[in-house]
């Protein structure tokens, strides 16, 4: 894949999808057979069916949920993108009553492509900073 085609495929996913909550988009960019590998959660099934009510679940307990790139680096393959993620817990957060305090949290995903699409993804979140802003572990 081209590399600005990559680019622009990661923009749209985290713009349209994560930000705006377009599931749709999922359609048109994730591959059939995508992977998700994410260490806090089992893998879903392939594919994008599953990935959007992970979406969907982020988006309704964290108000104004937010990706900002911080950083992006593409291969016509893979690419290393990091991320800022912002919001308001104001919403049961896989099974976190809300606690309507702020996130700000730091993000590392790794995309691989395959046919113009993303096809794996693998994802490292720095889940103890979110849990102490969530006031679930103290410091």
């Amino acid at each position: 894949m081209n590399v600005d085609h990559a680019r622009h495929l990661l923009t749209r996913y985290f713009e349209e999808v994560w930000n705006r909550g377009q599931l749709d988009v999922l359609d048109a960019i994730v591959s059939r057979d995508y992977v998700n590998h994410s260490p806090s959660v089992p893998n879903p099934r392939p594919g994008p069916e599953d990935l959007k009510p992970i979406v969907a679940a982020m988006r309704t307990g964290i108000a104004g949920l937010h990706y900002e790139i911080l950083d992006m680096v593409v291969t016509p393959d893979k690419a290393a993108v990091y991320l800022r993620v912002t919001g308001t817990h104001s919403g049961t957060l896989f099974g976190v009553p809300p606690t309507g305090r702020q996130i700000d949290i730091r993000q590392m995903q790794f995309e691989w492509f395959k046919d113009d699409r993303i096809w794996q993804h693998w994802r490292v979140t720095d889940e103890l900073t979110l849990l102490r802003q969530l006031g679930v572990v103290n410091p």
